[in-house]
């Protein structure tokens, strides 16, 4: 079970069946940068590719699995997301053939779930996008960068330098010549 993660209407681990026939659920315990550790069901762990991927790796081991670019406090988000997305089919590793062509592409929403989720302030919500990008949590990754797309749609260049705090260092001359560059690209 996870700490603080636990929602009540998710559903049950997969039961782990020991070759004398008997069952238990299956955890893993993962290690944080500041050294915390979480004992998590092996489904809800497995939603990341790379832990996924180190488990297959290591076979039947309880060795703890280290996320040393991972804080206690983003692992806990994390895990509460992998914990609610859990009984949902893992994205498939198959090309997106639209994925080059931004008419193509296919737009989805938030959920409304996701976007209660992802409702942290943005430090907390880089450092998701971060975890998730670490971790290869796709769905994750799509939620936390829709989420920032959202932010900065409509906004001026001078508006998401003040959102999220970047300091201008173009010249006026710089700033004109890449504003005439890129007129196509302006909203009329």
């Amino acid at each position: 079970m996870l700490p603080q993660a636990i929602n009540a209407a998710s559903p049950l681990p997969r039961p782990h069946f020991s070759s004398s026939g008997n069952f238990s659920f299956k955890m893993v315990v993962l290690v944080t940068s500041d050294n915390e550790q979480f004992n998590v069901d092996r489904d809800v762990a497995e939603r990341s590719v790379l832990i996924k991927n180190m488990l297959e790796d290591v076979g039947e081991s309880d060795q703890p699995i280290p996320l040393p670019n991972v804080s206690s406090s983003v692992l806990k988000k994390v895990l509460e997301y992998c914990e609610h997305h859990r009984a949902e089919p893992l994205p498939t590793a198959e090309p997106d053939n639209n994925a080059d062509d931004p008419r193509k592409r296919q737009v989805s929403e938030i959920g409304e779930w996701d976007q209660k989720f992802i409702q942290v302030d943005q430090e907390m919500l880089f450092e998701i996008i971060l975890a998730a990008n670490y971790l290869d949590i796709k769905a994750l990754l799509d939620v936390g960068c829709k989420t920032v797309a959202n932010m900065i749609k409509g906004k001026t260049p001078e508006e998401i330098r003040k959102l999220f705090n970047i300091v201008n260092d173009f010249t006026p001359e710089e700033e004109a010549q890449i504003k005439k560059e890129n007129e196509w690209a302006e909203d009329r």
